[in-house]
């Protein structure tokens, strides 16, 4: 993914302006990977997750429907809890080449293994208020990510940590129209917090000094020869200021060079977060008695982050800002503000069940508005910097599953399933922070009812994820890293619910 920039009047600038305006624009978008496509996630029923989460808001008896689907609470007799906890294991392996803007191969390894393990929780609670209506609570995450690469890797300018975590409340309330229809609704109100650190390459920033000065030096020896070729200023004397301007302008440039050697880098941290509210509507229809169909839209949810960043500086670096000559051109990399619109994608769900006395099968189809990352643009509070522009230019994805259950007894059932989820992204915009690429997904789980009140779940699925090539990452100073990823995913969840 290539980072674009508003050009900036003086030539010394640019590289400079660069590094810091990515630093601040990664962290507050800091996309990743999870379970679903890009960093979306699917993690808050146990149940559902036994069965690829095929009819996850249509095969009844799950207090996840209130973030899933509140129509579907209608089915819910009585007041229940619901806690699940999954830890998902994802890995991310690269292997490929960097080189800088000069073509020049960028020291370090491939990173290691990017992935990590993390636990991500969901309690739902629903309760039945008449025989027509029904309301509930939901904690859950449905988008965050995390990866981490070795500090000093390849590929350190585009990325070392990533870590996405959107929390969502969500307020449900159910309306029972008759015994095959019931329409629901939900407001969500929705937390999204971004940390993000990568390497600035304070290497590419001096080439960008450098190439400031010998246009400046290219400037004055064309307004001598223009003097010259005038006949204000004798020949031999234009000579002698050519030779004297280049002779000045190599000596700062040689200067620039050995303050700012290759693999003098640099450190960025940057945080952001913000609330903002979303909501969510649902039907349940029962055509038979065997049959139940659920149909949910989610909205998209417009974030407005807060961002702060923090760098570290190589004593190079400011040895060049206490330069009066260029303290005026080139920024110190201080702590700053900046504000960047994040839109989390509006999400479609269709479910079905098909209800047997020893078995039970669904579907489920989801479309997720990935396309509402086109790009990012972040303003900062310093009027002398720049807006950052971020194209990412994803496409909408679709999610189709198909699972079931099998009840061995009266207290065991048996689950599993199948699913295919596309990418948004494809080799020429992958970059590191989103490893991403299409995936299939294979689950089982079990259900044990211990009494009439309480039962507990546990499933675990299997993500195999397609080749993830990348034609070409190029960070804010014109590093290119390129390559492909080796991904796989382990999820194991476990629930317990009780009625009351």
């Amino acid at each position: 993914m290539h980072k674009s920039f508003r050009s900036l009047s003086s030539a010394t600038r640019p590289l400079a302006f660069a590094a810091l305006s990515v630093a601040v624009a990664g962290a507050l978008v800091a996309p990743g990977m999870a379970h679903a496509s890009a960093f979306q996630l699917k993690e808050n029923s146990a149940k559902a997750m036994g069965r690829a989460y095929a009819g996850s808001a249509a095969a009844g008896g799950d207090v996840s429907v209130v973030a899933n689907n509140p129509a579907a609470m209608s089915d819910l007799d009585g007041t229940y809890v619901q806690a699940d906890i999954t830890a998902i294991n994802f890995s991310a392996k690269f292997s490929g080449s960097a080189h800088d803007v000069l073509g020049n191969p960028i020291s370090g390894g491939n990173g290691g293994d990017a992935g990590t393990t993390l636990p991500v929780p969901a309690v739902a609670i629903a309760t039945k208020v008449n025989d027509q209506f029904n309301l509930g609570i939901a904690f859950d995450v449905p988008f965050g990510f995390q990866t981490e690469y070795d500090r000093n890797w390849m590929g350190r300018y585009d990325a070392i940590k990533t870590k996405l975590q959107s929390f969502d409340t969500t307020l449900s309330a159910s309306f029972k129209i008759n015994d095959q229809w019931s329409v629901g609704a939900s407001a969500i109100a929705e937390r999204t917090n971004a940390d993000l650190t990568n390497a600035i390459n304070f290497n590419a920033v001096g080439l960008g000094i450098q190439q400031g000065i010998a246009a400046q030096t290219q400037a004055a020896v064309a307004q001598i020869q223009a003097a010259a070729a005038a006949g204000q200023i004798p020949p031999a004397q234009a000579a002698a200021m050519i030779q004297a301007a280049v002779a000045q302008g190599q000596a700062a440039a040689a200067g620039v060079a050995a303050v700012t050697p290759p693999g003098g880098d640099g450190y960025a941290e940057v945080k952001g977060n913000n609330w903002a509210w979303g909501w969510q509507v649902g039907t349940y229809w029962k055509p038979t008695a065997n049959d139940r169909v659920a149909l949910d839209y989610r909205s998209r949810i417009t974030h407005d982050i807060d961002g702060t960043a923090n760098f570290t500086t190589t004593p190079g670096y400011d040895l060049l800002l206490a330069n009066p000559a260029l303290a005026s051109s080139i920024p110190p990399f201080q702590h700053t503000t900046g504000k960047a619109r994040l839109t989390n994608p509006a999400v479609a769900t269709l479910s079905y069940w098909h209800q047997e006395a020893k078995f039970g099968l669904g579907f489920d189809l989801t479309w997720t508005q990935w396309s509402v990352m086109r790009q990012l643009t972040v303003n900062y509070a310093n009027a002398a910097q720049p807006t950052t522009v971020l194209p990412f230019n994803w496409r909408d994805t679709w999610y189709a599953s198909v699972g079931g259950e099998y009840y061995a007894t009266d207290k065991l059932t048996l689950r599993a399933g199948v699913s295919v989820d596309q990418a948004p992204m494809n080799a020429s915009n992958r970059d590191p922070r989103v490893p991403d690429a299409a995936r299939r997904m294979a689950t089982f789980g079990i259900g044990y009812k211990a009494s009439e009140h309480f039962e507990i779940n546990a499933s675990y699925a299997h993500i195999f994820v397609s080749h993830a090539g990348m034609n070409g990452s190029t960070s804010a100073t014109g590093d290119v890293l390129a390559g492909s990823f080796d991904d796989y995913g382990n999820l194991l969840s476990l629930s317990a619910q009780y009625k009351f």
